[in-house]
This record gives C-alpha cells, sequence and structure tokens, in this order.
C-alpha cells in the first residue's frame, strides 16, 4: 500500500488539497502499477511559524 506525505505551509484552499491528493495519487498508480484504492496521501498543514527557512520561520518571512 504506497503512502505519501506531503508537508504543506498553511494557508492552502480546499481545492488545492483536493487537487495534491488527485494527482500524488495517479502518479502513484502510474508509476508503481498500485490499484488507486491501496494509495493513502496524508497532507500535513504546517504552521508558518514552525517552518525554518534559513534560520527565520516562514511566518517572519513572510511566505
Amino acid at each position: 500500500m504506497p503512502f505519501a506525505q506531503i508537508y504543506l505551509l498553511e494557508g492552502r484552499t480546499e481545492d488545492q488539497k483536493r487537487a495534491v491528493i488527485e494527482k500524488v495519487t495517479a502518479a502513484l498508480v502510474e508509476a508503481l502499477d498500485a490499484p488507486q484504492a491501496n494509495v493513502r496521501v496524508w497532507i500535513h498543514d504546517m504552521p508558518k511559524e514552525n517552518w525554518g527557512i534559513a534560520g527565520k520561520s516562514a511566518k517572519d518571512l513572510g511566505r
């Protein structure tokens, strides 16, 4: 059973997350010849203050 974990900064819309789930699922089905029903995708919404970029939080960088 393929299981993908995706880490994203918070703020994406439900439609954007839905598109990520659909496209990651399709890619795993194609690449691994896995049954679509067996693919799992977990999106982690990361608070911007918990994500560091070049020594600063993404929140402080305005991302």
